[in-house]
């Protein structure tokens, strides 16, 4: 294993300390536990807020989608586990602003029980809290099966026009309806090219020959649809984005966001590679591109690969992603 790190085991709390020195006006620890941290910035009265949270190893998701317009409060857990209950209920109560909150995570089964657990919690200090599965992962359970899908890179979209519609001070009911439409708008499918490593691990999490990849591994090294021999780009994008396409079903004269997303250890120049293809697929179905995101918003630590993210949008959705948004990661 060859990574520029200290101990092992202290990789998540070292993490945190970096992020914290590096940015002390934007995010701040809750009673000085580096696992719960929230917006540093002043709170709004009557505001909804957000609370996300799960296992390290996926920078910038989760913690680095807290900020202005977007999430307001994130639980970390140790490389790809859950957080505790304890931390997601404190991250809770400190954002609370009176409005309620909403619990926005994806679909992994200890992210689960332990956010359900903080909202029982909550219940008893009188918080309201509602929650928000995303399940954009179309390679991780067939059509008709959609809330058994794993939670990936479209997470990011939750957390766009869910945290814009906080900021336009929508109620929390307004708020869970708009993220649960745009989950159920998203389709996601990744491709693995090499495995990733736990640092306390130490080894690669599976095996993957030099001349193989895997289409929709997930971004724990979940098994995918289908290993092949490496094929081209193109080749890659159009399996993926047709299988994306046939999902939802997108259409002629739809308009949609695209993200195109690194896994941790994919050069820039290969993600506008993928996205040229993407582009040209989308237009001869008819389907225009309204915005597009291009970088490293979901990875799996330094696995190599890749994954295409779809937003079908309509005038609610479009109003909410251009609205303005910022975290140490994110700008726009």
């Amino acid at each position: 294993m060859k990574k520029l790190i200290n101990k092992p085991e202290n990789f998540v709390k070292e993490t945190v300390e970096g992020i914290l020195l590096a940015h002390p006006k934007d995010l701040k620890m809750v009673n000085n536990n580096f696992r719960c941290l929230v917006r540093a910035d002043e709170k709004k009265a009557g505001k909804v807020a957000i609370a996300t949270g799960g296992g390290s190893g996926h920078l910038p998701t989760f913690l680095g989608f807290v900020g202005y317009g977007l999430a307001d409060g994130v639980s970390v857990g140790n490389v790809f586990a859950s957080p505790s209950s304890e931390c997601m209920y404190e991250v809770d109560k400190a954002i609370d602003n009176g409005a309620g909150v909403l619990h926005l995570y994806g679909n992994y089964g200890g992210d689960i029980m332990n956010f359900r657990m903080a909202q029982d919690m909550c219940e008893m200090d009188d918080i309201e809290v509602e929650e928000v599965m995303v399940t954009d992962d179309v390679a991780s359970a067939p059509k008709g099966s959609e809330s058994k899908r794993r939670g990936v890179a479209g997470l990011f979209f939750a957390y766009k026009i869910a945290g814009a519609a906080c900021e336009k001070m929508y109620s929390l009911k307004e708020v869970k309806n708009v993220a649960e439409k745009t989950v159920s708008h998203t389709r996601t499918m990744g491709v693995a090219l090499t495995s990733c490593i736990v640092p306390q691990v130490g080894k690669a999490t599976f095996s993957i020959g030099e001349k193989e990849m895997e289409i929709g591994m997930g971004i724990h090294g979940e098994p995918g649809i289908q290993r092949t021999e490496l094929k081209s780009s193109d080749e890659v994008v159009e399996i993926m984005v047709n299988k994306i396409v046939e999902d939802l079903p997108y259409k002629n004269g739809d308009e949609v966001a695209i993200l195109i997303n690194g896994l941790g250890a994919t050069p820039k120049e290969e993600l506008y590679i993928a996205y040229r293809k993407t582009y040209t697929i989308l237009k001869n179905l008819g389907i225009s591109v309204y915005k597009n995101y291009i970088g490293e918003f979901a990875t799996s630590m330094e696995m190599a690969g890749m994954s295409i993210t779809l937003l079908k949008l309509d005038n609610e959705l479009k109003e909410l992603l251009d609205a303005p948004a910022y975290s140490p990661f994110f700008n726009q």
